[in-house]
């Protein structure tokens, strides 16, 4: 591994300029002015895997935007082959007035590069070619089969993948999906992410009268629709912050004893949480720890809610509709569809008389859970530990990557989530960042992950 480590040390300071150029690139998926922007970042990094000397690398386009694809199979079919998978298109960077330099010209500051995109997931996607190119170009084959799909659609819920998936199922067969898009635990506390929740988002309509209607002449004698959307968001969780849908935890796996041992022994500072998102007190299900509430159990949040008058002064009317847009985190065995039906059911039965309800399924992601004895994550562990010098941590995350699950579901395969963000890296709001020692730190780890793998094949 000597070589690999040097010649990455070597070039340290050109893999961060080639990342730099990068997030130059505003490859914003959701802004259709951009479909130009978000072609050139595919190129780049057709380029950069082409000069890491991978055996085959290719554009191909979807419907939307296009797919970066790349193999190098020399190892052997003795070998394990491993799926890298990122994406590089990124978040519209607005508010812009809050953003400390401009979003797409890297700054380096404190150790760390500010721009949109640096965690999520160019950065960390990145790590990934460069570890490819410290083996390729040291006068070694890699010691596993390696294919990569980078993808410019995670950030508008990759409507083009899974097909892609489909119709590219024979090419992407492999023995495992590795995946950086993910926070390690804490600065300098390697972790590994081996459990993700699951979606369901929706949309709630209240209706009441044909039009708004004057407080006064009105006001007491029919339901409020704004009246009538708050007294249902009431109804569907308890004081103990279990949620009342009839059927909802039905398919819902508790945490087994020795994981709730395990989640007591991360080392998480409830009051340095609280103080770092400005709260003083912390709510949630009954019984469950915060860690274990913000990962591991269902929930359910109001993400915006509307009605009635809402600009300057006053303005005293009855509103003829109002709305909210809810999500519910979902775990390992829920159905997105399933819960969808749950809850569109669930409403219809506690909506007050004399209003009308409207429920729309949004976008929604299923659960995903690699076990714990799967042998990519001891050898993932293991490359963690000789890098980091730290044996790593375990954890879930109660955030979701659909594409996870899709993974499991068209290739039949597990996901190792390597992440080397931070939770405070800012990712989707101004002034993202992303650590250029854990930069430098993730392309050792991922080269020397795919070094000790087959020392790990089941």
């Amino acid at each position: 591994m000597s070589k690999q480590f040097d010649y990455i040390d070597a070039n340290a300071d050109r893999f961060k300029s080639e990342l730099f150029d990068l997030l130059r690139i505003p490859s914003v998926s959701t802004d259709s002015s951009a479909k130009g922007d978000v072609r050139k970042a595919a190129e780049f990094l057709s380029q950069k895997l082409t000069e890491a000397g991978m055996d085959e690398v290719r554009i191909v386009d979807t419907p939307g935007h296009p797919v970066v694809l790349g193999k190098h199979l020399k190892a052997g079919a003795d070998k394990p082959t491993v799926l890298i998978y990122g994406h590089y298109d990124v978040q519209p960077p607005d508010p812009l007035k809050l953003w400390t330099s401009p979003p797409f010209e890297p700054v380096e500051k404190d150790g760390k590069v500010y721009a949109r995109g640096a965690s999520d997931d160019k950065g960390q996607a990145y790590i990934h070619v460069k570890a490819i190119e410290s083996w390729l170009q040291t006068g070694g084959e890699l010691p596993v089969n390696v294919k990569i799909i980078l993808e410019g659609e995670e950030e508008i819920g990759s409507p083009n993948l899974v097909p892609f998936l489909k119709e590219h199922k024979d090419e992407l067969d492999c023995d495992m999906v590795l995946v950086s898009d993910t926070a390690m635990f804490a600065k300098d506390t390697p972790s590994i992410t081996y459990g993700l929740r699951g979606l369901a988002y929706m949309e709630l309509e209240v209706f009441g009268p044909d039009r708004d209607l004057h407080s006064g002449a009105y006001g007491g004698a029919l339901t409020n629709p704004l009246n009538a959307l708050c007294e249902i968001v009431a109804k569907l969780k308890d004081e103990n912050g279990v949620i009342q849908i009839p059927g909802f935890y039905d398919d819902v796996i508790d945490l087994s004893p020795e994981e709730r041992e395990a989640y007591d022994k991360l080392p998480f500072d409830e009051e340095g949480w609280k103080k770092s998102i400005g709260i003083t007190e912390v709510s949630g299900e009954k019984n469950y720890s915060t860690l274990e509430r913000k990962s591991a159990r269902p929930t359910l949040d109001m993400n915006g809610m509307w009605g009635g008058y809402q600009a300057e002064g006053a303005k005293t009317v009855l509103p003829a509709e109002a709305g909210a847009k809810i999500s519910m985190r979902l775990v390992p065995n829920q159905h997105p569809d399933k819960i969808a039906e749950l809850f569109a059911k669930h409403i219809e039965t506690i909506k007050p008389a004399g209003v009308r309800v409207k429920v729309t399924p949004h976008h929604g992601g299923h659960p995903a859970m690699t076990p714990l004895d799967f042998y990519g994550l001891k050898a993932a562990g293991k490359a963690y530990k000789d890098v980091y010098q730290k044996e790593p941590l375990f954890a879930r995350e109660g955030g979701s990557i659909p594409i996870v699950a899709d993974f499991e579901n068209v290739l039949g395969v597990n996901t190792i989530l390597m992440g080397f963000g931070l939770n405070t890296d800012a990712i989707h709001s101004p002034n993202e960042h992303f650590s250029l020692d854990d930069f430098h730190r993730g392309i050792k780890t991922s080269a020397r992950f795919l070094e000790v793998l087959p020392e790990f094949e089941k």
